[in-house]
């Protein structure tokens, strides 16, 4: 338990037990700098992470929708809303008495749709059991942490970006291994050769090229 799996240049990385599906899933903490991460993955409320994340600057574990959303919205039975909300995963109420116990410097809960209509449900219920900082995660949210200070934002993207220069020199085809059209497929090609030789004869002048149209 609270095995050390890495441990270099002043980080040391642990891991231990948690509860979900079957036996093998694990936690992982994380601590540099005397500051202390960590991160539940899916799991049932155990005694391990109520160990062994006690203290922790950024306690991430897993938080369900409430059982009410997964019958309204997901279309679950009763019994299976129940069985996935409150025993497969955590439920917002238990997710909160789990952060009660450890009582990080910053709770982050993650691993629900998080929108208009079920974040208010979710932040409620594990209001009724919890009453720290807390975050409802979503993506490109970001945690600045020092031993002074916690600051939530969302990072700035752009969606529309072009790829990445290469690193290394495109390999050469070998020709041997090209598995061609068959007659019918090759035989179906439209003839454009005369709207496209001038992308050709453009790329060929600029970079000094032969190549052909096929």
């Amino acid at each position: 338990m609270n095995q050390i799996v890495y441990q270099e240049n002043g980080v040391t990385i642990r891991s231990f037990p948690a509860i979900h599906a079957l036996d093998g899933p694990v936690s992982f903490s994380v601590e540099w700098n005397g500051l202390k991460f960590v991160f539940g993955g899916d799991t049932y409320p155990n005694k391990w992470y109520d160990e062994y994340a006690k203290n922790a600057d950024l306690a991430i574990h897993e938080c369900f929708i409430s059982v009410p959303d997964l019958i309204e919205k997901f279309k679950f039975t009763p019994q299976g809303a129940l069985s996935v909300g409150t025993q497969v995963h955590t439920s917002p109420e238990a997710f909160g008495k789990v952060m009660s116990r450890i009582k990080p410097r910053m709770a982050a809960a993650f691993h629900f749709f998080k929108d208009f209509d079920t974040a208010p449900a979710i932040s409620d219920r594990i209001r009724s059991t919890y009453d720290g900082p807390l975050s409802l995660a979503e993506d490109y949210m970001v945690w600045n942490i020092t031993k002074d200070d916690i600051r939530v934002r969302m990072a700035v993207y752009d969606e529309d970006v072009w790829p990445p220069q290469p690193t290394e020199k495109p390999q050469v085809p070998d020709e041997s291994l090209i598995i061609p059209f068959s007659s019918m497929i090759a035989g179906g090609k439209l003839d454009v050769k005369d709207v496209i030789q001038p992308a050709y004869d453009e790329i060929n002048k600029k970079y000094g090229l032969s190549e052909k149209q096929d």
